[in-house]
């Protein structure tokens, strides 16, 4: 049966037949990452994403424009990953070559996806070919608009497959690692599971899992008839903005936002079509309801007792608001309880658990500065593939000069928040010596290789541990302590004066003294510090200066 016009009921349907057919093949898309270590996220990213926008649509009623927003503005907050904050802009551009669009046909929806395309290659500083966005581009230049939708998305992932089947080409590491692009694999999937869902083949699987957040228990005792209120309410809304009570063409969002930067704290709020996100701290979280009301109603509504919360947990941190804000705060993001509190102890406000095959999401960083009050937040994300959401996130908070270092390693970031000096009154000062610090940091880590892979000085066996540092192969061997001792040696250890090592959840720690203990006897002059990180993926890190 062909199909003339898009809907909404069916285009949700869309979504999340592709949310099915990726999370079927997200371990496939994992294992397509390009180094030799378990470290493959690129499925994970995208299926949270794009379920993201699923979540945001359930039992959504309206036009195919307002669908389209409503999931956007889902996978805008759920992005995690480089992938996943491009698939999410993927859609964010889709939605805007959607906009005001009731039901669709072929040429709309083409137009779209050319918005789409647009919208992607944007959301790159520096775009590379033969990744997700050359998919998206030639799978879209290539697709048929002449006909129905059917056959529009039949040649669209004819183009699409043919784009992947040829990443390698443009791509030499992808060509070197015997892959195609994982993100590309991962887009192709959506698009595939899309196509099942337009021509009628709609399963009734549940979408792949995906870790949840533990609902939190609430302690009724730990506010009672004697309790004051001391700390406000957090206070969160989707609101959408009605015809009957503004013009949604001219009406400027900043009126509520300045409205709630009068009566309110920790505001991060922004618009995505007719609907208004907004979260804010606040004592009288009525005023604010009724305020918001006279622009649009209510879509999904949170209030939570903020002195009930710091009661059950005393370092929540929900109570900065009513301090004055101090110059600096500190965002980071490390994985593994050692980790973790190593990055406190150094001077962290916040620590995002995450890093490599967890990244965190777009809403993980914003929380994470709502929750600190200081007129600049310098955001260490220690991984190339968590900065683009950690860059989103900046960019729609506004209650806060959000600044986010380059730093790609654990080393990096703890070096960097090591050297701030938050007596300087000059960020500008700060962030330059922040970044030529870390250009003196070097990192290595130790991890267990998943295939065979030749670098330049090693190659590497599966099943061997292999040492590295940053896309560099550099040690390789059956015995975790040689490959670790090599990886120093490479490192240029006789030539550093400190180095600090972190092993993970799964070295003993007799092993990790007795690793440190030759390593002292071999470079005299090194100081060497040993830490318990407690870290996945990782058994050893070490971090040199």
């Amino acid at each position: 049966m062909k199909t003339i016009e898009l809907d909404s009921l069916t285009f949700a349907a869309m979504l999340r037949q592709g949310a099915v057919s990726l999370g079927k093949d997200k371990k496939v898309i994992n294992d397509l990452n390009v180094f030799p270590i378990p470290d493959g996220d690129t499925g994970d990213n995208m299926l949270m994403t794009l379920k993201a926008g699923c979540n945001a649509i359930e039992n959504h009623l309206g036009t195919l424009s307002e669908l389209a927003s409503a999931a956007s503005s889902g996978m805008l907050l759920g992005a995690r990953g480089n992938s996943g904050v491009i698939l999410s802009r993927i859609f964010a551009g889709l939605t805007k070559g959607l906009q005001g669009v009731i039901v669709a046909d072929t040429k709309a929806f083409a137009k779209a996806m050319d918005a789409a395309v647009s919208e992607a290659y944007k959301a790159v500083p520096v775009p590379v070919e033969g990744t997700i966005i050359t998919v998206m581009r030639e799978g879209t230049a290539g697709a048929d608009a002449s006909q129905d939708l059917n056959h529009y998305f039949e040649t669209l992932l004819e183009s699409m497959q043919s784009s992947l089947d040829h990443t390698p080409e443009l791509l030499q590491v992808l060509k070197d690692a015997g892959v195609v692009d994982s993100g590309g694999a991962g887009l192709l999937s959506i698009f595939r599971g899309m196509n099942d869902a337009l021509n009628g083949k709609i399963s009734q699987e549940e979408i792949e899992p995906t870790a949840a957040a533990p609902v939190p228990t609430v302690e009724l005792n730990k506010f009672d008839e004697n309790s004051k209120l001391e700390f406000g309410y957090c206070t969160e809304f989707l609101l959408r903005l009605m015809r009957s009570k503004v013009d949604l063409d001219s009406f400027d969002e900043k009126e509520i936002i300045d409205y709630l930067n009068k009566v309110g704290e920790s505001v991060v709020a922004f618009r995505e079509g007719s609907i208004v996100k907004v979260h804010v701290h606040t004592f009288k979280p009525g005023e604010i309801l009724n305020y918001c009301q006279q622009f649009g109603e209510f879509l999904t509504l949170k209030i939570e007792n903020m002195t009930l919360q710091h009661h059950q947990t005393v370092n929540q941190n929900n109570a900065s608001f009513k301090l004055p804000p101090k110059p600096y705060g500190i965002v980071t993001v490390a994985s593994g309880k050692g980790l973790i509190n190593a990055f406190r102890e150094i001077g962290a406000d916040e620590v995002i658990e995450g890093g490599q095959t967890m990244n965190p999401s777009t809403q993980d960083f914003l929380d994470a500065f709502s929750r600190i009050n200081a007129q600049h937040i310098l955001v260490f994300p220690n991984n190339k593939n968590i900065k683009m959401a950690a860059d989103q996130a900046a960019e729609l908070y506004k209650n806060a000069d959000i600044h986010v270092l380059p730093s790609t390693s654990i080393g990096e970031g703890y070096y960097g928040i090591g050297y701030i000096d938050r007596d300087n009154p000059n960020i500008d000062d700060i962030i330059d010596s922040i970044t030529e610090i870390m250009q003196s940091v070097v990192t290595g880590m130790v991890s267990t290789a998943i295939r065979d892979a030749e670098g330049e000085q090693v190659s590497v066996h599966t099943g061997d541990y292999v040492g590295y540092s940053g896309k560099q192969l550099l040690s390789d061997s059956p015995d975790r302590e040689e490959a670790a001792k090599a990886l120093v040696e490479r490192l240029g250890a006789a030539s550093r004066d400190v180095m600090l090592v972190f092993f993970g959840e799964e070295v003993p720690q007799d092993e990790a003294e007795r690793l440190v203990a030759d390593l002292q006897t071999q470079y005299k002059n090194l100081e060497i510090m040993l830490n318990n990180g407690r870290q996945p993926v990782y058994d050893y890190i070490f971090v040199l200066c």
